[in-house]
């Protein structure tokens, strides 16, 4: 399946990501290559979120799809909610989806950031 992300920007281990999102978003038949192509444009919004740590676009099945992204602390995550990415997404919901996104506020509670061991 693919998986669009913005790699960890020097997490390091050292507890800088606790909290997150998970967005399940079920395309309409025939949607299916407009919400990937939808996830895929995000790419570049969120690249430009400064405390977006992590951000994963992924496609779970035919028409299932998820969004899983990490922020330091609630106020990251709630700027993120309010940003360009998410109106976009609540804009296209009802022409793309098949019913509106679930989205849940995690805690993260353990986390295993990428390490350049080159």
């Amino acid at each position: 399946m693919p998986v669009l992300g913005v790699a960890p920007k020097g997490t390091g281990g050292n507890g800088m990501i606790k909290v997150g999102l998970l967005v399940r978003l079920d395309a309409k038949p025939g949607k299916e290559q407009e919400v990937e192509n939808f996830l895929r444009s995000g790419l570049p919004i969120v690249q430009n979120e400064t405390e977006t740590i992590t951000w994963y676009a992924v496609r779970i099945g035919e028409s299932s799809f998820g969004i899983f992204d990490t922020f330091p602390n609630d106020a990251a995550r709630n700027t993120h909610l309010s940003g360009q990415l998410a109106a976009a997404l609540m804009a296209k919901a009802g022409e793309l989806l098949a019913k509106p996104p679930l989205i849940e506020k995690v805690d993260v509670i353990a986390d295993k950031p990428y390490e350049n061991k080159k």
